[in-house]
């Protein structure tokens, strides 16, 4: 079923058409946004107004036309706090259904809160749990408390970025009194929920919504040196925060619109978002922020699909992670029996290579799945598909993993097949040293992997390694000649012997046919 959802926010509208499949996944078909700021005016004035009433119209028709064009067969549409605010908004909605012929339903604060909690379970490991997940609009911030399992907490505060600036930030830069105000406004509505909070004890904040995303991105470009690809899953420090805190609030919004990731039309709003997120971290003891590329839009989505089909979220919260790597590669046609045997063959050589590697339990998971995901590339083209895959694997939108994790992967599919990993490979250049290291090693066990199985889901079976001094032996268990993969992997060991410093003898098992 392919689904539409349109997320009217206080801030930005937003649309999401995704094919949805019975087991609760679905992929992004198409998408569009446009910031209207519908905020700023209710929270100045009270009112959405003619003006803005009619450029919401125009872009809901927008919206519905592309949903339309791309087969949508089902359309949700929520409207969030500015519509609950605003004295005019029962016309506004009536407007909309009447010219754009989509029911649009205003939500609560709680219902709000629901929906994008099922999008940030679904999109990251929150772990350690309980997470406070954190989703700032333009005229509220949804707070909520929960696992991999569900939510437990929730509540909607009326301190959309939008609304604290409109309300208490009177100059560019703001002045002492401005941040004074906005810190202040903010540590009085948290101090109503903080007791409830407390007691459920979450260990990290989840960032989600455009303000806090790209306040999550700025923090790790000043730390890392260079703007993230992906948000999702990544982490930043509240001492990261409050640094960036203290130069968002000394710059001018045009300033801060020429930062890397900002959208000008946002620039405006940092202040409050910078202020609020770091008040919030500091009152409730936390230091540790984490994205969440998902939002209310995706939980939308999510919920249309649970009303066709309701299933049993898996209480591993890590599962995502192997569903997502999955789904992907389903969704470019992969030999899934090639890539299951190289993933299997993968990890048999991990555990029989424990002496000579320090690689964990993490880098034993990455290694599979970038086994897994190794030859997607063939989607593309058999020509370099190496590079397609690299390619496909880092534009994935993988959900559960870290930034870091995605470009880990992504180096497995770019030298799975020869050579070692180079520093001009971006994915590879921007990992740090000690993990440039480990990604070498799995590159090396990767490489052996999948040259014994050169014939694709051919004769091997299994297979045992014993590590000597001076070499390591692959003792191949199999149903036929494996002639073809001895060959294949006489141009696949060299990075192996030389990360390892072993020569590398593979022997077919006295059970098996082929030459030893």
């Amino acid at each position: 079923m392919r689904i539409a959802a349109l997320d009217l926010g206080s801030n930005s509208f937003h649309l999401l058409v995704a094919d949805a499949h019975p087991d609760g996944s679905f992929e992004a078909i198409a998408t569009d946004k446009e910031m209207l700021r519908l905020g700023t005016a209710v929270a100045s004035t009270g009112r959405i107004g003619v003006e803005l009433a009619g450029a919401a119209v125009e872009v809901v028709k927008r919206f519905v036309a592309l949903a339309e064009s791309n087969g949508a067969q089902e359309m949700v549409a929520c409207a969030t706090s500015a519509f609950r605010e605003a004295s005019d908004s029962v016309r506004v909605v009536e407007r909309i259904e009447s010219e754009c012929k989509v029911k649009v339903r205003v939500i609560s604060g709680r219902e709000e809160a629901r929906l994008i909690f099922e999008a940030v379970r679904a999109s990251v490991v929150i772990d350690p749990s309980p997470g406070l997940a954190m989703d700032l609009g333009g005229g509220s911030l949804e707070l909520m408390v929960g696992d991999g399992r569900g939510l437990a907490w929730a509540a909607s505060l009326k301190l959309g970025v939008a609304r604290l600036t409109a309300q208490h930030v009177r100059r560019d830069p703001p002045s002492g009194d401005d941040i004074r105000a906005v810190s202040d406004a903010v540590g009085l509505a948290l101090g109503r929920v903080a007791g409830q909070i407390g007691p459920l004890g979450p260990k990290t904040a989840i960032f989600s919504s455009g303000t806090l995303k790209t306040l999550l991105g700025l923090a790790a470009q000043r730390r890392d040196g260079w703007y993230p690809t992906s948000l999702n899953q990544l982490s930043v420090s509240a001492t990261d925060l409050r640094k960036l805190r203290d130069d968002i609030i000394s710059m001018t919004a045009e300033e801060r619109a020429s930062l890397p990731g900002v959208d000008a039309r946002r620039a405006d709003l940092l202040p409050a978002g910078a202020i609020l997120a770091c008040r919030v971290l500091a009152d409730l003891g936390i230091d540790e922020a984490v994205g969440c590329e998902w939002a209310l839009r995706e939980g939308m989505v999510l919920d249309a699909i649970g009303r066709h089909n309701r299933s049993d979220w898996d209480p591993d919260p890590r599962s995502m992670r192997r569903e997502s790597v999955i789904n992907l590669a389903r969704r470019y046609g992969w030999n899934e029996a090639h890539s299951c045997k190289v993933a299997r063959l993968s990890t048999e050589l991990f555990d029989g290579t424990r002496p000579l590697h320090d690689l964990d339990g993490t880098d034993r998971e990455l290694l599979e799945y970038g086994a897994l995901l190794h030859d997607v590339g063939e989607h593309v083209s058999n020509d370099r598909h190496e590079q397609h895959s690299a390619y496909l694997i880092a534009n994935g939108k993988l959900r559960g993993f870290r930034p870091e994790e995605v470009d880990v992967l992504a180096c497995l599919g770019r030298f799975h097949k020869r050579g070692s990993p180079k520093a001009s490979f971006e994915a590879f250049g921007r990992l740090p040293a000690p993990i440039r290291r480990r990604v070498v090693q799995m590159v090396a066990l990767l490489q052996v992997a999948d040259g014994l199985d050169r014939s694709h889901g051919g004769p091997v079976r299994a297979i045992s390694v014993k590590v000597e001094p001076k070499k390591v032996v692959v003792e191949v268990d199999a149903d036929d000649d494996i002639s073809l993969e001895l060959w294949g992997l006489r141009r696949k060991r060299d990075v192996f012997e030389k990360v390892f410093a072993r020569d590398l003898e593979v022997v077919a098992a006295r059970s098996s046919c082929g030459e030893p």
